[in-house]
C-alpha cells in the first residue's frame, strides 16, 4: 500500500483503536475511519442512500464496527470502494468476515435506528488495480431488499454532473480533522468537481500516486479545508442528485494542493 491514503480503516489500526492488539510498526495508513473534514451534520432521513459498512468482529463495537461507507444503487445492491474489501483493511479475506453488515437508516452509529442488513455476496470489478487504485469499485449484494426510495441513480458517462466546477457533496462517518477524530454521526462536505489537469498536476506519479482521468475524478476547493478523510472510503460523491464518485484515495485530508480522488463510477462496467 503506497503512502497516499486510501480512505478506509485498516484491520490492524481498528483493533488497536479498540484495545484488542498492541500497536504495530506499520506503514499502512488509516483509510476509512474518519468523518469528512470541514463538513456539517446531515440526517440519513434526508440522504437515505448513504450506508455504513460494519463488522464488530473485525473493528469492535465502538461506532458499531463501521470501517467504510457505501451507497445504495439498487434495492439489493450497495456500491463501495474495492479496497474496503481488501486484506489490508479487513486483516484477511472478505470471505472470512462472517458478520459483514450494511447499516441502513442510521445517522448516529451508536443508536439502534434503522437496520443492519447481512451481505450475501460481493463482486470486485476485474479492472481494479490495487497498485494505482484505478477502478476502485465493488458491489455488495444484500440478503434482503431495501425500498426503492433508498436508491441513488448513477450519472452516466457524459452527464453534466461530471463537468468541472459542478458543486458536489461527499458523505461519511470518517475523520473530521485529519488526526483520527472519528465521527459518530453522519456528515457531509461541500466540494466542487475539479478539472482533470488540476488533478494531474496534484498527482503526477511517484509517492503521492498518479491521477488517471479515465477511471478517476477529483473534487475539493481552491482553499482546501473540505474533503473526505480516513474512514470515508466507499462513500458517495453526489452532484445534481446523482452518484458520480466513490471516496477512494488522496494525500492528506483537506489540503488545497492535494484534492480528494474518487472512483469515476461511470467508467466501470457493472455485472
Amino acid at each position: 500500500m503506497r503512502p497516499s491514503l486510501v480512505r478506509a480503516l485498516t484491520g490492524v489500526l481498528a483493533l488497536v483503536a479498540t484495545g484488542a492488539v498492541a500497536p504495530l510498526a506499520s506503514s499502512a495508513p488509516a483509510a476509512a475511519d474518519s468523518i469528512v473534514v470541514g463538513g456539517f451534520p446531515v440526517q440519513v432521513s434526508d440522504t437515505p442512500w448513504v450506508v455504513a459498512l460494519a463488522s464488530r468482529d473485525r473493528f469492535g463495537g465502538t461506532r458499531a464496527g463501521q470501517f467504510c461507507g457505501g451507497v445504495v444503487i439498487a434495492p439489493n445492491k450497495v456500491m463501495t470502494a474495492a479496497h474496503c474489501l481488501s486484506r489490508n483493511v479487513l486483516g484477511g479475506p472478505v470471505s472470512g468476515v462472517k458478520d459483514l453488515r450494511v447499516i441502513v437508516g442510521r445517522t448516529e452509529l451508536a443508536s439502534s435506528d434503522g437496520k443492519e442488513v447481512a451481505v450475501s455476496s460481493h463482486w470486485i470489478t476485474p479492472q481494479y488495480d490495487p497498485g494505482t487504485n484505478s477502478s476502485d469499485l465493488a458491489l455488495l449484494t444484500l440478503a434482503e431488499e431495501l425500498p426503492a426510495s433508498r436508491v441513488l441513480p448513477i450519472a452516466p458517462a457524459g452527464d453534466v454532473a461530471y463537468q468541472s466546477g459542478t458543486p458536489a457533496k461527499v458523505y461519511g462517518w470518517g475523520d473530521t480533522e485529519g488526526d483520527g477524530s472519528y465521527a459518530s454521526a453522519l456528515r457531509a462536505a461541500e466540494v466542487g468537481v475539479l478539472e482533470d489537469r488540476t488533478c494531474e498536476r496534484a498527482y503526477p506519479g511517484g509517492l503521492n500516486g498518479r491521477y488517471e482521468a479515465g477511471t478517476m475524478l477529483c473534487a475539493g476547493t481552491s482553499e482546501g479545508g473540505r474533503d473526505a478523510c480516513q474512514g470515508d472510503s466507499g462513500g458517495p460523491l453526489v452532484a445534481r442528485g446523482k452518484l458520480i464518485g466513490l471516496v477512494s484515495w488522496g494525500s492528506g485530508c483537506g489540503r488545497a494542493d492535494s484534492p480528494g480522488v474518487y472512483t469515476r463510477v461511470s467508467s466501470v462496467p457493472l455485472p
